[in-house]
């Protein structure tokens, strides 16, 4: 039955999300906030048929941390899921996401339009400063911004090096700077055909202490993002 439901999801997440990649084009001439509202409506479209035909709800705690207006949300990334949900979950994010993915067809420019910030991650400093300058023009619209620290999907269990790019936007810019830890990759896995019944639990933990130096910065959203990624991958 898993591998019947896992069919049937993977073929209308693709199906559905080509199709939409290709109407999101109507609102290439239009303000960004408009494609911004498309993706939120495909998210929640993905997420429904994600409980509907697969038994996977999503459960969200500390959502309440987050003040509204510009902010960085450095999170756990263990599958696809992580890659869409956050516009489900909070008013016109933007992702730092590989600059490969922008040459996407359709999905690209639309990722494009909405404000992504590209990086190329064998770019080096320059690349780094690019991000930081891209990322900038987010955050002083106003809007958060999604990064993941290990620059990569990590399997569940398995703990990846934080990349200082997060450090370099949350020193540059002196907004809070929210960890957050997931299960998704238990049921949602890194290239896996199947999706597992249950919760994917998203846990948005406090903001950090402002002013911190890069080197403590890091020590403490690495602790506490693995820490309570423990704790939901043991629940």
């Amino acid at each position: 039955m898993i591998w019947l439901r896992s069919l049937v999801f993977n073929f209308l997440f693709m199906t559905i999300t080509a199709f939409c990649s290709i109407i999101a084009m109507v609102f290439l001439p239009f303000h960004p906030r408009h494609m911004r509202r498309f993706i939120q409506l495909w998210a929640r479209v993905i997420i429904w048929l994600l409980r509907i035909i697969c038994n996977i709800r999503v459960e969200v705690t500390g959502l309440e941390h987050i003040a509204p207006g510009a902010a960085i949300i450095a999170s756990k990334h263990q599958s696809a899921f992580d890659t869409f949900v956050w516009p489900a979950l909070i008013e016109q994010p933007s992702y730092v996401l590989k600059r490969e993915l922008l040459d996407l067809p359709f999905w690209g420019r639309a990722a494009r339009h909405s404000g992504a910030v590209a990086v190329d991650r064998d770019g080096g400093g320059p690349a780094l400063r690019a991000m930081v300058r891209d990322a900038k023009r987010v955050l002083d619209e106003g809007r958060p911004l999604v990064i993941f620290p290990e620059g990569t999907r990590s399997a569940p269990g398995e703990k990846l090096p934080y990349l200082p790019g997060v450090a370099a936007l949350v020193m540059g810019s002196g907004l809070p700077c929210y960890p957050v830890a997931t299960n998704s990759g238990r049921h949602w896995g890194r290239r896996a055909f199947h999706k597992e019944p249950g919760v994917i639990a998203i846990s948005i933990l406090p903001a950090l202490p402002a002013g911190l130096a890069r080197k403590p910065l890091m020590e403490a959203m690495q602790t506490q993002i693995e820490t309570e990624t423990a704790r939901l991958m043991a629940q």
